[in-house]
C-alpha cells in the first residue's frame, strides 16, 4: 500500500490513514488496546464510530479534483502489542456507498 494521507480531519472526524492499493483507495482505522477486556480494540469501533468514519470519508472524497475511486475500509488492531490487519472490515450503509464510496455519484 502507498500512503496518500494521514490524520485527515474535517468536521466529521479524523481518518487515521488513507492508502492506495492499486486503483483502490483504502481508509485505515487504527485501534490500540492494552488487552482484550471489554471486547478489545475491534469492539471500540461501534456503529457511531463507523458512521463518523463514513461521513468523514465522504467529505474528503468530495474535495478531490477527480471522480472518487473505489474505497475500502480496513482496520488495524493492536491488542496486547500484537497487530492484526482486517481487510475490508467495514461496509458503508447502502445510501452512503451509492453516493460516493464506490465511484458513483448521485445527481443532486
Amino acid at each position: 500500500l502507498a500512503l496518500v494521507a494521514r490524520n485527515v480531519r474535517n468536521r466529521w472526524g479524523e481518518l487515521d490513514l488513507i492508502m492506495r492499493d492499486g486503483p483502490v483507495l483504502v481508509v485505515v482505522e487504527v485501534r490500540w488496546r492494552a488487552g482484550t477486556a471489554a471486547g478489545g480494540a475491534a469492539a471500540s469501533i461501534g456503529p457511531a464510530k463507523q458512521a463518523r468514519l463514513w461521513r468523514c470519508t465522504q467529505r474528503w472524497l468530495a474535495g478531490l479534483p477527480w471522480p472518487p475511486p473505489t474505497v475500502r475500509f480496513d482496520v488495524v488492531l493492536f491488542e496486547a502489542g500484537r497487530p492484526r490487519w482486517l481487510r475490508d472490515a467495514l461496509q458503508p450503509p447502502v445510501h452512503i456507498a451509492s453516493q460516493h464510496l464506490h465511484g458513483r455519484r448521485r445527481s443532486r
